[in-house]
């Protein structure tokens, strides 16, 4: 997988050297490429910004820097698509990391200041894309957030090939509780099925806790869902344990 940034602070992504992308990276299962818009510049200030038409505050990154390290990213990795990271974009998920592991490569453009001239968008951008309806002070951090996403389910970058297929949102559910020793911590103990070595209790346990998770926690999601028979009748059991937790919770009150 190759990802390919246009950015003027190449600098940051020093922090994709650790952890799973750092590995991916070293293991040869991903390559990062950065390319700086000054660098395509012909002034001696090296400007990649100026100010708006019809006036307001800040800059608006010009065109032509933007679209000459474009060319040479594209010219690099002819296969890749250019992702623009911007508020605006379609909403980045779970669905959207493991379609965008499955391509040879991608081109992610992280803007600055107020933004990009919207001339460059129409001519050179192919997807538009968001991590958040939040304002950040430019794309990299976007970018680094996709990289991430997108590179642990490159197959051989998890230790453990089941790790990125249990994670939240694999399945679109939010992730089950997770345990480790000690058995029991300040009153705590870990619930009995996870050390019975039944590992179909544990299965189910499993499942219902991770739709009794999203259900209370992110209910649309289950709205976007097809429950199975076993999923509805785990969903029913853990709703009403819950709601007689409450209720006992309350009188006691």
């Amino acid at each position: 997988m190759r990802f390919d940034v246009i950015t003027l602070f190449p600098e940051m992504f020093c922090a994709m050297e650790s952890g799973v992308t750092g590995k991916a990276l070293q293991g040869a299962q991903a390559e990062l490429h950065l390319w700086n818009p000054r660098d395509y510049t012909e002034d001696v200030h090296r400007t990649v910004d100026d100010r708006p038409y019809g006036g307001g505050p800040g800059m608006v990154m010009k065109v032509e820097p933007l679209k000459q390290a474009l060319e040479a990213a594209r010219e690099a990795t002819p296969k890749s698509r250019v992702i623009h990271l911007t508020p605006q974009g379609q909403r980045f998920d779970q669905r959207a990391a493991r379609e965008m592991a499955a391509r040879e490569g991608i081109i992610l453009l992280a803007g600055r200041y107020e933004g990009i001239d919207e001339r460059l968008v129409e001519c050179c951008v192919d997807e538009e894309w968001s991590i958040g309806d939040y304002v950040l002070s430019g794309g990299e951090l976007a970018a680094m957030v996709i990289m991430d996403a997108v590179t642990r389910l490159l197959p051989g970058v998890l230790g453990h090939e089941e790790s990125a297929l249990q994670d939240s949102y694999m399945n679109g559910l939010l992730d089950f509780p997770q345990y480790t020793r000690p058995d029991e911590l300040q009153g705590r103990e870990v619930p009995q099925v996870l050390l019975s070595g039944d590992h179909e209790a544990i299965r189910r346990w499993r499942l219902k806790q991770a739709l009794g998770r999203t259900w209370i926690r992110r209910p649309d999601l289950l709205e976007q869902r097809q429950l199975s028979d076993e999923e509805r009748q785990l969903l029913e059991e853990f709703i009403r344990t819950h709601q007689g937790a409450s209720a006992s919770s309350q009188e006691e009150a």
